[in-house]
């Protein structure tokens, strides 16, 4: 073999360096994805509770004076939770304004005024509703990030074993 082929201790450390940062990087984004599909369960071990849909709006706003209006879509809704009578106003945990009205006009033709519909209900806390679920897409995307952490950390490996110059 000849000395060409013998990695330097410099460049092994930046190799084993660059594999730490990506598995490192890797894990962050694992467990973002994880937290998210956490959150998303969550809801669906909360009490599913009659409610009745009283009122359906989109508010549009402009977060700063030079930016394009925002719309979201505004749900209020009347349930009673252990004898108590309560108003949620969260379609989902997580709901995000769009710079489309006709997305936040879409949301809401699921829930006209007057409707019948279920709400979970935060046991723990029943102030707390939402009328859908968040979804569990982060579960079924989990594998790509772990993808990162293997190769930095095969990476790692592969440059820190013992090379020799036989």
């Amino acid at each position: 073999m000849s000395s060409a082929s013998v990695s330097s201790l410099p460049g092994r450390l930046w190799l084993a360096g660059m594999g730490l940062f990506l598995a490192l990087a890797g894990m962050l984004f694992t467990w973002v994805l994880w937290t998210s599909w956490q959150r998303a369960e969550e809801t669906r071990r909360w009490t599913a509770t009659p409610c009745r849909i009283i009122s359906a709006q989109v508010l549009s706003e402009r977060p700063t004076p030079h930016s394009n209006p925002a719309h979201k879509a505004s749900v209020r809704y009347a349930y009673t939770f252990e004898n108590q009578a309560l108003t949620g106003t969260q379609i989902k945990r997580v709901d995000s304004a769009s710079q489309h009205e006709e997305v936040a006009r879409k949301k809401l033709e699921e829930f006209p005024i007057g409707q019948e519909t279920t709400c979970y209900v935060n046991p723990a806390q029943p102030a707390q509703a939402v009328l859908k679920h968040d979804s569990r897409a982060a579960l079924y995307s989990i594998w790509f990030p772990l993808l990162f952490v293997l190769g930095g950390l095969g990476m790692a490996w592969n440059a820190m074993r013992r090379r020799t110059g036989v």
